[in-house]
């Protein structure tokens, strides 16, 4: 599948990692940069969503909310581990659930671009049992510059790998995209219950690390099982 991402906040704070540890499926070990683990909450938007080959649409325009963390396979394989997404469209999280076994949620998600940009975004979930809201703004703060290999903004942002977990086997999915033309950035009134909604801490302070992309083209692989 290839799709455009837009608008993308990344907002992190750090987090022990024996916290993160007992919510990962079997075989896959908390990352860690410089000893520490972190959660991430990616709020962006999605204007295009097309089939690989023929470019047909998939989904229509929708915005997406993420809380993931990052993994790894006995020190190999770094990706992205998904406690939950949540999407503007009942379509995409079909799909999603369906054909990537992701923990995707149905949401009403509003977003505002002003001059700036200034990113204003706001989600809550709807449907599922699961009380989980963000509400929030970001604005970047400097130049775009891809980050440096061996940084924390490249261990944040640069995964390729996506793993998720659907009770019995545990699958990959590769992503494909150019490095993020990432941004310092500042957020601004973060108010959030995604993290108690999955089993975490509440992470009422404001996010002490906040990196914007403006937009990057995605290609998604099917998903694969992982041998164990």
């Amino acid at each position: 599948m290839r799709q455009v991402w837009r608008h993308l906040g990344f907002l992190h704070w750090p987090i022990a990692s024996d916290t993160i540890a007992p919510l990962l499926p079997p075989g896959l070990s908390v990352d860690t940069f410089d000893g520490v683990a972190y959660i991430g909450v990616v709020p962006f938007t999605i204007p295009l969503s097309r089939t690989p080959r023929l470019g047909l649409p998939v989904a229509p325009a929708f915005h997406e909310l993420n809380l993931r963390t990052y993994v790894h396979r006995e020190g190999r394989d770094p990706g992205v581990w998904f406690f939950s997404l949540d999407a503007a469209s009942r379509l995409a999280v079909a799909g999603a659930r369906l054909g990537y076994d992701l923990p995707y949620f149905y949401a009403r998600i509003s977003m505002e671009v002003s001059d700036g940009p200034s990113i204003s975004y706001s989600s809550r979930r709807l449907g599922s049992g699961q009380a989980a809201e963000f509400s929030g703004r970001y604005v970047p703060t400097g130049p775009a510059a891809s980050a440096a290999v061996g940084s924390l903004e490249f261990f944040l942002a640069e995964r390729y790998l996506l793993y998720a977990w659907n009770g019995r086997r545990l699958s990959s999915a590769r992503v494909h995209h150019a490095p993020y033309p990432l941004q310092p950035a500042a957020a601004f009134d973060v108010r959030q219950s995604l993290t108690g909604a999955a089993g975490l801490p509440a992470m009422d302070a404001p996010p002490p690390l906040v990196h914007y992309a403006r937009v990057v083209d995605v290609r998604i692989e099917r998903p694969r099982r992982v041998q164990m």
